[in-house]
């Protein structure tokens, strides 16, 4: 639990919201978040309604205030963000940065100070507190800040402590990997619909079935692949399914799929550091 820091959250999304729902239950009191955007008023005092956080007019207000200041405003904002914070900052506060693509280097020039940083990638499962969160401390973000860090992002799932430059990889395998799973879905509900089951009985039977797998691969300390040859019986439907699958090359589909994923959140980033390094 934390003992009584103020959070200040800069950004009021999705995501932000699903920290603030799982912080507010297990990390900090509701009264301990104060949350600012650029300018939707009526956000803020949803969130407000729903949570029982502060809300605060500009983000200079909230960053004032704050010993953990959260990062959750669109990368490409990050630069005003932190030309409007920095002259509010308390002494030695602690930044929590979700912006994809920006380094904490990056985040400590804008600060124009040692100060510690850590970046974070988590994923959109954070919202049913499920979520597959990375962490990476800067320069100057010590044991201890890591470890606050990784509590508060252990209200919303897992949390794996890595090398900043593993983010990109992080960010192509986890942060991205939801979509992933969803399109798997969407392929089995159409395929479901073309040999003839109806969409409420396929549904519940696709999703449990997915559920159980990763349930399984949780349980097990089986590799996967031993996991799979369990199931698929010499001459049966699984094999026959499979057989497919390896025709169409599944395995090598999603391994260039995360590859390229994980290129992209390289060029991306290299693209926002070019930009903040121009204006």
């Amino acid at each position: 639990m934390n003992n009584g820091q103020t959070i200040a959250l800069i950004g009021a999304g999705s995501m932000a919201e699903a920290l603030i729902a799982g912080m507010t239950k297990a990390f900090c009191r509701p009264t301990d978040v104060i949350v600012a955007n650029r300018q939707n008023r009526a956000r803020l005092e949803e969130l407000a309604r729903r949570y029982g956080v502060r809300v605060a007019p500009n983000a200079r207000e909230a960053a004032e205030q704050a010993d953990i200041i959260v990062l959750a405003m669109k990368p490409k904002d990050v630069a005003e963000a932190m030309n409007t914070i920095t002259p509010a900052l308390c002494a030695n506060p602690l930044i929590l940065s979700l912006l994809a693509g920006v380094t904490t280097e990056t985040i400590e020039r804008l600060a124009g100070r040692d100060i510690p940083v850590v970046r974070a990638m988590p994923n959109t499962s954070a919202a049913v507190g499920l979520s597959a969160t990375a962490i990476a401390g800067g320069r100057f973000a010590a044991k201890e800040h890591l470890e606050v860090a990784k509590q508060l992002f252990e209200t919303v799932g897992i949390v794996a402590v890595v090398p900043e430059r593993d983010l990109h990889a992080v960010t192509g395998l986890s942060g991205s990997g939801p979509a992933y799973v969803y399109y798997l879905v969407e392929a089995m509900e159409k395929a479901a619909a073309d040999i003839g089951l109806e969409r409420d009985v396929a549904k519940p039977l696709i999703l449990q079935t997915i559920i159980g797998a990763a349930e399984m691969l949780k349980a097990s300390d089986k590799h996967p692949s031993v996991l799979r040859r369990e199931v698929t019986s010499p001459g049966g439907t699984t094999e026959a399914g499979i057989g497919v699958l390896e025709q169409y090359q599944f395995q090598e589909a999603v391994i260039a799929c995360i590859r390229r994923a994980t290129a992209r959140s390289e060029e991306l980033g290299s693209a926002l550091l070019a930009a903040i390094a121009e204006a």
